[in-house]
């Protein structure tokens, strides 16, 4: 957090600088080397993701087969040796198409109800995103690191819950529950990865095919579920409203038969 107030204390004496925002003094020039080619391919990656959305579009081919064929590719990069990086980022991409599949039906039902839903989600992540990760580079090193454990008892506990809910069935509240605790979870998976990232660099670990498909993991997790509340919130709405029509509706009706008899 040293670093959040040696950045504020500038601002206030100096003025906002794009200079103040660069100042990464934690990280070496080798670890920033590192995170742009991450960046860079998980850019690469979501854009790969967006093909396969409209692929499925266009010909409805995302559903269990090609889920299974994102977790086979996603197995089949951490086989591959780091050596073979062409292979391994064809395989990420490949990875990431067949995800971009596997949402696409969820997004087409998005596309149906309201196109701004969609746009919204995607803003609202890359920008929860982008402040989550500059959080995470800004803080001193390993600050966060210790929400690992605390995210990994979560996950675990919302495992379990959908396991509950899939075979003892679940309530509104149960999934509106799941739904909030899962993304403030990956929210919180982007602050720790991002730190793990950095770290693992500062030991050697440079393999950024592997840390790419950490943070397309986190990113896609985020994105479905901001997607899914704005659209049950906008289905919500939609209801009250055709309700308050239907009352409006019948109240007029009742009015013009008190009149008429």
């Amino acid at each position: 957090m040293d670093s959040f107030s040696s950045f504020f204390d500038s601002s206030n004496r100096n003025g906002w600088s794009y200079e103040s925002l660069k100042n990464f003094r934690q990280i070496s020039p080798v670890v920033q080397t590192h995170l742009k080619k991450v960046y860079l391919t998980l850019c690469c990656a979501l854009v790969a993701s967006a093909v396969g959305v409209c692929l499925d579009l266009a010909w409805h081919i995302g559903g269990l087969l090609t889920m299974m064929g994102c977790m086979g590719c996603i197995f089949w990069v951490f086989s591959v040796p780091q050596y073979e990086e062409k292979k391994r980022l064809s395989i990420l991409m490949g990875s990431s198409l067949l995800q971009g599949a596997s949402i696409g039906p969820l997004i087409d039902l998005v596309l149906q109800v309201d196109p701004s839903i969609l746009i919204s989600a995607f803003v609202g992540t890359a920008i929860a995103f982008a402040c989550f990760s500059v959080a995470a580079m800004l803080a001193k090193r390993r600050e966060y690191l210790y929400l690992g454990g605390l995210l990994s008892s979560g996950l675990s506990i919302l495992f379990w819950l959908q396991l509950a809910s899939s075979i003892f069935g679940g309530s509104a509240a149960m999934f509106k529950f799941e739904l909030y605790f899962g993304l403030l979870l990956f929210v919180g998976y982007m602050v720790v990865d991002t730190q793990k990232i950095i770290e693992s660099a500062h030991l050697g670990d440079l393999d950024y095919v592997k840390h790419a498909l950490t943070l397309f993991s986190d990113f896609v997790a985020v994105f479905v579920r901001i997607l899914v509340i704005l659209l049950k919130n906008s289905s919500e709405k939609e209801k009250k409203k055709k309700e308050e029509e239907l009352k409006c509706f019948t109240g007029t009706l009742v009015k013009y038969f008190c009149t008429n008899l």
